[in-house]
């Protein structure tokens, strides 16, 4: 797959100084393989021409590291309840772990990674989110972004990887990735975002991946939405990138993590993967 894709390299060209925004998550961050391949494709990306900008989750290794210290982590509709204790170690894994371990990966690729979190600059300013009058700690709301940081780092040949972390009033908001991810796209303009999920995109049947939807729009997305068709978890997700569609966002592709050079098939061949979100 990787050397059918290397050869028809010529094929993005066209994304030479475009902007691409990628949600890195799912099982994508926790094989060794996908890891180095993930690595490898932005590298190559940014040779080509193009601007990577990653935004990463890590809700796993969260919850591994608040099972060995002993505190208990609890959700409300997907969001996990955040306390000062809780956000301390959610700062220290996303930022101190997940985020320094992508660097490595990239810079061993030979290009040059920067790790930020949405505190650096201030570049991601949050407040508490509040759910159903339901008290979540530490989880924010995004409430603007200050894009200087990212812009300064590009300009200078860097690659940021971003850590979803908010700054408040009241210090560190743990920021769910996805909702970071199409904050970053919308503020910068990006003229695509990528969100790696473990599934192959959106389905019109949720049941068989055989029946992939490789372009939807806005009209046949809220008629899935209302008709129950796109559930569960991708529902923030569809709703979102609609959100970020119409903030300037070029267009959202939901693609398979599992999939070793996915991004490479989908910036060069991307009806042949995942779903992609047009207005």
């Amino acid at each position: 797959m990787f050397d059918d894709l290397y050869n028809n390299l010529s094929d993005i060209k066209e994304l030479k100084n475009k902007l691409v925004v990628i949600k890195y998550g799912g099982h994508a961050m926790k094989n060794e393989e996908l890891k180095k391949a993930f690595a490898k494709d932005i590298s190559l990306i940014k040779s080509l021409g193009a601007t990577p900008v990653i935004v990463h989750g890590g809700g796993p290794e969260i919850t591994s590291m608040l099972d060995k210290l002993g505190i208990k982590s609890e959700f409300y509709k997907g969001l996990r309840i955040t306390e000062k204790d809780t956000m301390k170690v959610v700062e220290m894994i996303l930022h101190g772990v997940v985020n320094r371990e992508l660097v490595t990966l990239i810079n061993n690729e030979g290009e040059y990674a920067v790790g930020i979190s949405g505190r650096d600059g201030s570049l991601v300013k949050a407040s508490k989110k509040i759910i159903d009058d339901v008290d979540l700690g530490f989880v924010g709301d995004i409430n603007c972004v200050n894009t200087w940081l990212l812009w300064t780092l590009i300009d200078e040949g860097y690659i940021p990887i971003v850590s979803p972390i908010g700054e408040g009033e009241n210090g560190a908001y743990n920021v769910n990735a996805d909702e970071f991810a199409y904050s970053i796209a919308a503020a910068m303009g990006a003229e695509k975002l990528l969100l790696i999920t473990d599934v192959d995109g959106i389905y019109l049947d949720p049941n068989d991946p055989s029946t992939r939807i490789p372009l939807l729009n806005e009209i046949n997305a809220n008629e899935m939405l209302q008709t129950g068709k796109i559930s569960g978890g991708m529902i923030p997700k569809v709703l979102s990138s609609i959100l970020a569609l119409k903030e300037g966002v070029g267009e959202v592709h939901v693609i398979n993590g599992k999939s070793k050079h996915v991004i490479l098939q989908a910036l060069i061949n991307p009806q042949s993967c995942g779903t992609r979100i047009v207005l």
